[in-house]
């Protein structure tokens, strides 16, 4: 770890952690660490962005409860999209020599937009950004970059370091400058998708008055602030484990003196959202019909197959597009599924309320909600009123839902130690943080791999400590660097 570097000369350091759930702030002047307050109450502050019809946005907490006030239960009507117009000859020649026009049409596509919708809501945008085959997302009747949908949320943050540091440090309250955090590996579908993802990242910082850039791994800044924290650590091989929303990120780093050297680092695309969805599958998949059968009359005979419950299952999981299955082509055998008058049409009852009402984000907040209390006790209830479902889980049975997980995120930790050529033996400190990292058998895993090793470390303000650390000490590459590498 670097004395500070002087060709930077500020006063403190920022870090920035904008995360795929959460994001944080925080300052360093060389002696402590300050998180800043993000929301009215907390210094956490949910990655959202909402837009409504008069393209007003609201970010944070503000813009969930925006979103679940305009949008959550409202019946769900899709109108045609209007394409274009067109104009029709009438066949015979005008005065000028040219075709005679008839009256001018309307050319509508197919029913995809939600007229009654009153605003769009944003999260996990930046499980995007290193996706090429995405550079936009329509607002409405308007195209946003990925980029324009993260500026307001660093507007907010920067916004709120000011606020922060003007009746305190007024000469320094302009705020051009920060270290961003950045996992490992960027989701992405090509070897570019990191240089992308820190593109689109670097634009949005730039638009929010970000001028003077950093990146940083946010492993590493998660080790960087438990070192800060810990200075007695000399000679001490460390393992940072960072399980998020997004990505599970490692890193195996060695302390020397007033310094650390990072042995390697590892990221793969495992996050609490993958298992949010691994849930929804698991428990409420069958009691929305799944595996169920439709009989329906056809031209000579009974039609009996499975219900095609397949089609629906990709926009059930993206509740940012869920409104698409009130199109007739998914509406209709639903309908008419309900008509059969048996034990199984109460499944297709709520799935119909869930598709016309708007439910699909309420019912992933109630998952995240059920999964958070699944890790404080030996069982929970999953309560959602409003579609008729009312259950109870064991962490039991919520770990054999997740086993494939938690297998992939057992293999990511053996995969880091392999990259970094060091044995669990050989490994002196396991730090953990990230909110996934508080499921009891995520600890469970690391307590047998690193018996007695294990250390907690800050879950949602760990990275956004050490980025500010890492800034203060000039330790991040500059957006210069990465840009041009």
């Amino acid at each position: 770890m670097n004395e500070r570097n002087n060709k930077n000369d500020k006063p403190f350091g920022i870090g920035v952690d904008y995360g795929t759930s959460n994001s944080a702030a925080a300052l360093f002047d060389g002696n402590q660490v300050t998180l800043i307050k993000l929301e009215d109450d907390s210094i956490i502050m949910p990655s959202a962005t909402y837009i409504d019809r008069e393209l007003k946005i609201t970010t944070g907490q503000h813009a969930i409860n925006a979103y679940i006030t305009a949008n959550t239960g409202r019946k769900v009507e899709l109108s045609a999209e209007l394409i274009g117009e067109g104009r029709a000859s009438t066949g015979q020649i005008g005065g000028d020599g040219l075709p005679e026009e008839a009256n001018t049409q309307k050319v509508y596509g197919r029913s995809i937009v939600d007229a009654g919708e009153k605003g769009r809501l944003f999260r996990g945008v930046k499980r995007l950004l290193g996706n090429r085959s995405i550079s936009r997302l329509m607002v409405f009747d308007r195209p946003f970059r990925l980029a324009a949908l993260v500026t307001p949320l660093l507007l907010k943050i920067r916004q709120s370091l000011k606020t922060y540091l003007t009746p305190r440090f007024p000469a320094q309250a302009q705020v051009d400058h920060a270290c961003i955090g950045h996992p490992v590996n960027f989701e992405g579908r090509d070897k570019t998708h990191n240089a992308t993802a820190l593109q689109r990242l670097g634009e949005a910082c730039r638009h929010a008055g970000f001028e003077n850039l950093q990146f940083y791994p946010e492993p590493i800044a998660a080790a960087a602030s438990y070192l800060f924290y810990n200075p007695n650590t000399a000679g001490r091989t460390l393992l940072a484990v960072d399980f998020g929303g997004g990505t599970l990120d490692l890193c195996v780093l060695k302390r020397e003196g007033e310094n650390f050297n990072v042995i390697a680092i590892h990221g793969v695309a495992l996050g609490g959202d993958h298992i949010d969805q691994c849930l929804f599958k698991a428990l409420l998949f069958p009691l929305l019909g799944k595996g169920e059968r439709w009989c329906r009359k056809g031209e000579d005979r009974e039609i009996d197959t499975l219900f095609p419950f397949e089609e629906y299952e990709d926009l059930i999981l993206n509740w940012a597009v869920s409104y698409m299955l009130n199109q007739n082509q998914y509406t209709t055998p639903v309908m008419q599924r309900m008509e059969q008058n048996d034990a199984a049409a109460v499944k297709f009852q709520r799935l119909y309320e869930l598709i016309k009402r708007n439910y699909s984000y309420l019912v992933f907040q109630c998952i995240k909600d059920f999964k958070a209390c699944l890790s404080g006790q030996e069982q929970a209830r999953l309560d959602i009123p409003e579609i008729d479902i009312d259950l109870t889980l064991t962490r039991t049975e919520f770990e054999t839902i997740i086993a494939d997980q938690l297998q992939t995120f057992e293999q990511a930790v053996m995969d880091m130690l392999s990259q970094a050529s060091v044995n669990s033996h050989q490994v002196d400190l396991v730090i953990r943080t990230g909110g996934s990292s508080l499921i009891p058998a995520v600890r469970e895993i690391l307590e047998r791999l690193f018996p007695q090793k294990v250390i907690e470390h800050d879950p949602f303000t760990s990275v956004a400590a050490g980025l500010a650390i890492a800034e203060y000490r000039g330790l991040g590459v500059p957006e210069s660097q990465v840009s041009s590498s």
